[in-house]
């Protein structure tokens, strides 16, 4: 992968960190850095050793605040024929609101702000733990736009409709212990506590059989799409794959044994 600019990733066990490294702009996204999210989340999709993932931003004042609409503005003032290109990469904003066919877990890590772009990369995501001081929301009509990297879309999948509205309706911001309540977001803790959460999370998953976990996050999520009689009847990449590996194997054997599992994610 070449050198980075614009966010950092380390890989501890079987976790990739990823970090969004622009916090001069509240590690809001212009478009290259876009690209390179992409290629770390394209990396992170293909390496079999890494089974969970945990998005976050530089800093203690924001996830990110989404699209950089000062570069926006920049380039809108340059001569079309000199623009460059500012289309979402295939993976969509932040390298992940489209990337419908990731099913390694995703922790969302908000560290503060999480507002646009941001809070979509964070709807994105399948567990999302929010710093007490954090505030979150969908303030794009504010500024003339749509959320259109799914916010509109994915907001009132996960919260009543009406309470969604109210917020996309307006742009308010969502402060955290509201979204808490809402169902929105998984846990609430101090800054100071925020890791341990995150951790806490990593380390149950990484509990489990990482194919199993795969399994069950493409079963529920393309089970949304139809009713329920389908989605019981669906076929599953992910599952068939667990049925054939030597990981359902060794769960049973591991349990009648007394002892702790040994994954390998085949």
């Amino acid at each position: 992968m070449p050198q980075l600019e614009f966010c950092r990733w380390e890989k501890r066990g079987h976790t990739m960190h990823l970090t969004i490294t622009r916090p001069e702009r509240f590690n809001a996204l212009h478009a290259p850095a876009n690209l390179e999210l992409d290629g770390v989340w394209n990396m992170f999709a293909e390496d079999e050793d890494l089974w969970v993932a945990v998005l976050t931003g530089a800093g203690e004042r924001a996830f990110s605040a989404g699209n950089d609409l000062k570069y926006t503005a920049e380039m809108s003032a340059m001569p079309a024929d000199q623009r460059p290109k500012m289309a979402f990469p295939k993976g969509g904003f932040g390298g992940i609101t489209s990337r419908y066919d990731l099913f390694k877990p995703i922790i969302a890590r908000v560290n503060g702000y999480a507002l646009g772009g941001g809070l979509e990369m964070a709807l994105a995501c399948d567990i999302i733990v929010l710093a007490d001081h954090a505030e979150i929301g969908l303030p794009e009509p504010k500024r003339g736009l749509i959320a259109g990297a799914n916010g509109v879309h994915r907001l009132p999948r996960q919260v009543p409709l009406h309470v969604a509205l109210s917020y996309m309706l307006t742009g308010r911001h969502i402060k955290a212990e509201r979204a808490y309540a809402m169902g929105l977001v998984s846990d609430v803790v101090p800054l100071k506590e925020l890791d341990a959460c995150v951790d806490g999370y990593v380390e149950d998953i990484l509990k489990c059989a990482p194919l199993s976990v795969r399994a069950t996050k493409e079963a529920a999520m393309r089970g949304l799409d139809t009713t329920l009689a389908q989605a019981s009847l669906g076929s599953y990449e992910w599952e068939e794959r667990r049925r054939r590996s030597a990981d359902s194997v060794e769960g049973p054997r591991a349990f009648a044994e007394k002892r702790t599992p040994n994954w390998t994610g085949q």
